[in-house]
């Protein structure tokens, strides 16, 4: 068709060549950028999901620093924690040394006893001191708070671990369904009619003793309880009024890793045991307590009780005298919590307790703490050494479970979660990748591609822009 005011052939060769110019430009910003997708326009849903992506992947990246973190913390109260082990430690030889008072001078325990509270002070010093970027570890900032707790009842009570969630605060009811009990067996005589020798043997050790044809029980009881510290076995007249209801042998601590065992040489009808409800026997097991907290059945270890769930764990001593019964309290907050998901959840975040060491939270309630070691309390080295050793036995078995469980909590929920979040870094990072990034390959054939035809194009177009001219032959 011979016409001039509309070139169709030059429309044609424009539009093409304008959509062959387009994908030129975008594959330069592509193959410039890096990305393939630059905005909105290129992919909308590849860019929703790897805006998500991105954010999951910070998110992934600051769970790991966090967890890095955690176990520069965790590693730096378990070196200060190494050194109240050693000055424990040392104290105890101390103790024990001091024990030898026929070996040594009244001047020389005394030197001792100044040791014992220089160390007993550095103890201290280092609850107070040691801190991580400002946050003081050792002090008993970072443990459990309680509310409620009855003393006279409840005694030693230590939350480990606890799982908020999105409640304030966590209440606690321990339900005891049955006591703690000492073993016991009962001996219904005033006194021996023959002469015998028994062979007393408790969690302790054992020790032989012989009474003399009409020994009252008064002073068997007497001859016993010298030898309790060795033997684990105390005694006591059956009823203190009453010297001829006979005695009653009981082990010095509660639980069924505590017994009672007679042994009769020569005459055994001589010395009969019984147990208190009248079976003759020689040897008795304590009890251990029975008891839910919460609901859930607690390990009962004597007096003791510990509870180990995904929400809650602690431990608990009862008071010898509290029996069966319910007993509430409420954990009002603290411990140290730390994020270790991605995500602000409570089931991505680990909370622990990190209690105080310093020498008057060292022990318990029952054999007493570290500061009665000190010059003047009720375990110095020169009044009662063998109290200051059972409680420097409660301290080192103290720290030496701070320890374990804080080195346990370090390797496998730290260590394991920067493994993990590795491993998912990994394959989030190449998902986001394999959506978002540039084919290099793909798109550097596609760049050729187009140049070569924004180059045809436009030598198309001016061919085109030519055809009217020979509309002039016409009007020659």
């Amino acid at each position: 068709m011979s016409r001039i005011n509309t070139n169709v052939g030059a429309l044609i060769a424009n539009t093409n060549l304008a959509k062959s110019q387009t994908s030129l430009d975008k594959s330069l910003e592509r193959l410039s950028s890096g990305v393939r997708i630059n905005s909105g326009a290129d992919d909308p849903a590849g860019l929703i999901i790897s805006q998500q992506l991105k954010g999951e992947i910070q998110g992934i990246q600051t769970a790991m620093d966090n967890s890095t973190r955690a176990s520069n913390v965790i590693s730096t109260a378990d070196a200060a924690l190494g050194e109240v082990s050693n000055l424990l430690v040392s104290i105890k030889g101390l103790v024990v040394q001091a024990a030898n008072t026929g070996g040594m001078s009244a001047d020389e325990i005394q030197a001792n006893q100044m040791q014992v509270d220089s160390a007993i002070a550095s103890i201290t010093r280092i609850a107070n001191s040691t801190s991580f970027g400002g946050q003081q570890l050792l002090n008993g900032s970072l443990g459990y708070v309680t509310s409620g707790v009855v003393t006279s009842a409840l005694h030693d009570v230590q939350i480990n671990n606890v799982s908020f969630g999105t409640a304030s605060t966590i209440p606690v009811s321990v339900n005891v369904l049955q006591s703690a009990q000492p073993a016991m067996l009962q001996f219904k005589q005033s006194a021996v009619a023959t002469s015998v020798t028994i062979e007393l043997t408790g969690s302790q050790g054992v020790q032989e003793l012989k009474f003399i044809s009409g020994t009252p029980v008064s002073a068997m009881v007497a001859s016993i309880n010298r030898l309790s510290d060795s033997t684990g076995v105390s005694a006591m007249l059956t009823s203190a009024t009453d010297p001829s209801s006979g005695l009653t042998l009981t082990s010095t601590g509660f639980g069924s890793k505590n017994f009672v065992s007679v042994s009769v040489r020569g005459d055994a009808s001589s010395f009969v045991t019984q147990t208190t409800s009248g079976s003759i026997q020689q040897r008795a097991q304590g009890q251990d307590a029975i008891a839910s907290i919460n609901g859930s059945m607690a390990i009962g270890n004597g007096l003791q009780l510990s509870l180990n769930t995904a929400t809650l764990t602690m431990s608990l001593n009862l008071d010898p005298n509290f029996g069966v019964g319910t007993q509430n309290f409420t954990i009002t907050g603290g411990g140290a919590v730390f994020q270790l998901g991605s995500r602000v959840q409570s089931n991505q975040q680990v909370g622990i307790a990190i209690d105080s060491v310093s020498a008057s939270h060292l022990g318990n309630a029952t054999d007493g703490y570290l500061t009665d070691l000190q010059t003047g309390g009720a375990a110095s080295l020169d009044s009662n050494p063998n109290k200051a050793s059972s409680i420097l036995d409660a301290a080192i078995n103290q720290v030496s479970m701070l320890r374990g469980r804080l080195g346990a909590f370090e390797q496998n929920t730290l260590q394991t979660n920067i493994n993990s979040l590795q491993v998912a870094l990994e394959n989030v990072s190449s998902s986001a990748s394999d959506i978002q990034d540039t084919n290099f390959a793909t798109e550097t054939s596609n760049l050729t591609r187009n140049q070569i035809l924004v180059q045809a194009g436009v030598s198309v177009l001016a061919q085109a822009n030519t055809t009217p001219q020979a509309v002039l032959k016409l009007l020659q």
